[in-house]
């Protein structure tokens, strides 16, 4: 069969159609700008998604991963308030008590004569205001020291059961 046109159509074809068992240019163009469009509009996508989490970065840790929870939330809720909570929590410089507080505890430490973290050990209960005791492990004077009763011993250790009760210490 020769290569023929057809008896109805135009002399001149344009550039675009091609002939039948050839490669459409066109197509193939349009087919990679399309699949770049579709890559190039998903990055932009996710930076912009993550511009409250990358502005959080510099910040303090928890909010940082605050942040970050709530952009996790907006992308798979598509609840765009929760980006906007993460972007405002983001812009907000929280002042940071963490770091006074830890010197404030290093100085009482020091004062104290201990060295650094070592005041971090737990109590034990004859110190503990509330703690419960046995009748085996009461109060002696030596515990406390010379001169002192046990009645005033165990009173400094133990509230009455009335008083406890109002406390909410049940």
């Amino acid at each position: 069969m020769a290569d023929s046109i057809h008896p109805a159509a135009s002399q001149h074809m344009p550039s675009f159609i091609t002939a039948p068992g050839e490669t459409d240019v066109l197509m193939v163009v349009m087919g990679v700008i399309l699949a770049l469009a579709v890559l190039g509009f998903g990055i932009v996508f996710l930076r912009l998604h993550t511009l409250p989490e990358r502005m959080a970065h510099k910040s303090q840790k928890i909010q940082f991963e605050i942040v970050a929870v709530l952009g996790l939330i907006a992308l798979f809720t598509h609840m765009h308030i929760f980006w906007v909570a993460g972007l405002l929590l983001a812009l907000i410089d929280f002042p940071d008590f963490g770091t006074s507080l830890k010197r404030i505890a290093g100085s009482a430490e020091k004062v104290a004569g201990l060295k650094p973290g070592e005041g971090l050990t737990d109590l034990p209960d004859e110190v503990v205001v509330g703690a419960e005791r046995s009748h085996e492990t009461r109060a002696s004077p030596e515990t406390y020291g010379a001169g002192q009763d046990d009645s005033a011993a165990v009173a400094r250790t133990r509230l009455a059961p009335a008083k406890r009760k109002e406390l909410g210490h049940a």
